[in-house]
């Protein structure tokens, strides 16, 4: 959704509601100046912003994962894969 900077500050309680559910991008001049957004959605980019390197972001998914992966190996032993140039889940 995009709305003019006037439109914003008239309608700033709506606006906030309407970030919840989609990023709202502010005009000013008619280019996009600003966004709003979800808090979750904020946390979720300061968090990838902060610069997490692979090997740690891969760590978390393991770790989080790790029943999931654990169940595909299981899949693997005992069907095979399924298809050419598929490849066994890597965890490390």
């Amino acid at each position: 959704m995009q709305v003019t900077a006037t439109e914003a500050k008239n309608r700033f309680g709506y606006f906030c509601s309407q970030a919840k559910t989609e990023p709202v991008i502010v005009e000013k001049d008619g280019r996009p100046d600003t966004v709003l957004l979800n808090y979750d959605d904020f946390q979720a980019l300061t968090a990838a912003a902060r610069g997490k390197s692979i090997s740690s972001r891969k760590k978390e998914f393991n770790d989080t994962y790790r029943d999931w992966i654990r169940a595909q190996h299981v899949e693997f032993e005992k069907n095979g894969i399924w298809c050419d140039g598929a490849v066994a889940w890597q965890q490390d």
